[in-house]
């Protein structure tokens, strides 16, 4: 039978601001542990430590811009109508410096989890 998900929960963030992270489908809110999805809202100058992921992430962009920096230092602008692709495996650190800061939704294949995400430290 079809699961409805009447509201999405509030996930705590990682990064220098306060960043609103609504979970609908993952872990937390429908313990679905093969795909989490996500509204993320970032302000502007938001930076988030960089990670190398035990899961892929593909993120579509609603409004303003995100950064993702991969290793080599490279950075790529996902502005709206966009979208980014993050392996697992792969290094990267998402920000939003712009004005507008972002919100984009985020598709995590297997579903996000603090466990997997192997944030830098400090």
């Amino acid at each position: 039978m079809p699961m409805l998900i009447p509201v999405p929960t509030m996930i705590a963030a990682a990064g220098s601001k306060p960043k609103l992270i609504r979970e609908y489908v993952g872990r937390v809110n429908s313990d679905t542990a093969g795909v989490s999805i996500a509204h993320m809202q970032s302000p502007e100058g938001w930076v988030e430590p960089g990670q190398r992921p035990d899961f892929d992430e593909y993120t579509v962009v609603l409004r303003g811009a995100l950064h993702v920096q991969a290793e080599d230092g490279s950075v790529l602008e996902v502005a709206a109508g966009q979208a980014v692709i993050a392996h697992r495996g792969e290094w990267v650190r998402y920000s939003t410096p712009g004005a507008q800061g972002a919100e984009y939704i985020a598709v995590c294949l297997p579903a996000f989890s603090p466990d997997s995400v192997h944030r830098d430290a400090g």
